[in-house]
This record gives C-alpha cells, sequence and structure tokens, in this order.
C-alpha cells in the first residue's frame, strides 16, 4: 500500500479554509492542519479550527503562537482601530482596508513552510482568494507565486529538488462559487466562523465586510445560511 501524501493546509477556522482542507483531502492528502494565533481580536476562529479540523479529517492539527499585534496597524489585531462596517459602494475604489493585517500570509506560509519540512511534505495549502476579497495585496496569485519560488530557494527540500508546491485552491473563485464546492464535499459551514468581530461563543456580528461576503455567498450559491447571528440581518 503507497503511504499517502501529506500536506500542510492553513487552517484559521473561516469558511475558505475549511473548503481549502476539505479540497486537500478529497486529493488524498494526508492532511496537517495548521492554526495561527497571531494576536488576532476574532479568537473564536481559532476555537472553530479546532472543530473544523476533527470533522474533516485532518491528520493532526497544531497552534502556532506569534504576535502580530505587538506591530499594530491592523483593525484586526489592534483595538484602538475599528472594524468598518459600512462597505464601499459598487465600482469605488477604497484602496487597502484596514482590516489587513501587515505581513500576515507571509508570516503564516512560513511557519507552515517550516512544519512542511520537518515532515517530508511538498505541498501547502492556503485559501487565500482573489476574488470575492478585501484586497489585501497577500491573496495575489502573483504573491503566491513569488511565495513559492522563495520557497524553493530558501529550503532545504527545496535545494535538494524536492520541489515545494504552494496550492491555492480558491484563489479564481467566487465566494458562492467556493460554497458550492465545499457543500459538495460535505463542509459543515455552520462550525466556522468568519466573522472579524464574533462573539465568544462564536456568533457572527453581521455587519463586517467578512460577514457580507459571506452572506452573500450564501445567497448566491443558493445554499441556507447556517451563520448562527448576534443579531439577525442586523
Amino acid at each position: 500500500m503507497t503511504q499517502a501524501k501529506r500536506a500542510v493546509v492553513l487552517l484559521s477556522g473561516g469558511l475558505d479554509s475549511a473548503t481549502c482542507l476539505a479540497i486537500a483531502r478529497d486529493q488524498g492528502f494526508d492532511a496537517y492542519a495548521l492554526s495561527v494565533a497571531y494576536g488576532q481580536r476574532h479568537t473564536a476562529e481559532l476555537t472553530a479550527s479546532l472543530r473544523v479540523a476533527q470533522a474533516l479529517g485532518a491528520r493532526e492539527h497544531r497552534l502556532a503562537r506569534i504576535d502580530l499585534g505587538q506591530f499594530g496597524g491592523s483593525a484586526l489585531t489592534d483595538p484602538s482601530i475599528e472594524v468598518p462596517e459600512d462597505m464601499p459602494a459598487d465600482g469605488e475604489s477604497t484602496g487597502i482596508p484596514v482590516t489587513y493585517v501587515p505581513a500576515r500570509n507571509t508570516v503564516m506560509l512560513s511557519i507552515a513552510m517550516a512544519w512542511a519540512e520537518v515532515l517530508g511534505a511538498n505541498d501547502i495549502f492556503i485559501g487565500v482568494n482573489a476574488v470575492d476579497y478585501s484586497g489585501y495585496p497577500d491573496c495575489r496569485p502573483a504573491f503566491i507565486q513569488a511565495f513559492e519560488t522563495m520557497a524553493n530557494l530558501a529550503t532545504r527540500a527545496g535545494v535538494e529538488g524536492a520541489r515545494l508546491r504552494i496550492h491555492a485552491p480558491l484563489i479564481d473563485l467566487s465566494k458562492a462559487d467556493i460554497i458550492r464546492r465545499g457543500t459538495a464535499l460535505g463542509v459543515d459551514y455552520g462550525i466556522t466562523v468568519t466573522c472579524y468581530q464574533a462573539d465568544e461563543a462564536g456568533r457572527a456580528c453581521g455587519r463586517c465586510e467578512a460577514c457580507r461576503l459571506r452572506a452573500a455567498g450564501f445567497a448566491g450559491a443558493g445554499v441556507a445560511d447556517p451563520t448562527p447571528y448576534q443579531l439577525r440581518n442586523a
């Protein structure tokens, strides 16, 4: 019997990363789920990652800790910066929003890369999306391609010929398409948390951009929204 391929899957506990984990499993990978406590205010998402890893059959689940919050600069790590609740009008460009966390995906992929080397895994999955997203620069195909190039220059595995691959299977999908894909793979989105300001029970605010994109995705996919809200239709 051949040994299953190993992959490290970055798992926040949100909708996108849960779908990404399901895709990795569907592709035959033994999934090693990695969540990162980076100083985010919405820690309910990390609690959700435990449920998601178990429900979707991760071989192992690790929680890495690094405090990006010590630098501030993001509404997701700095309590003095309010999470915006007003969506821009259609066609209106607002630049990179205050919910962008400087270097977050670079740091998380680097940690995943380190664990992948130890595991002897040549594959890393990340649930970034460049369609229905907030305009973060580290969610673009160019960033993923550049990181993969760097990873194969910076690791022992890479220089010895065991090429490392960064998989971003959601990168060109709409939120509705992501939900359709995950639903077909049996993802229970009711156990995920996406909200930027979820309460301790994981109930979503229904007002932040993450909530609005998630709700619009369920509506577009024609799938009932299982999200528990603090105030329904707030």
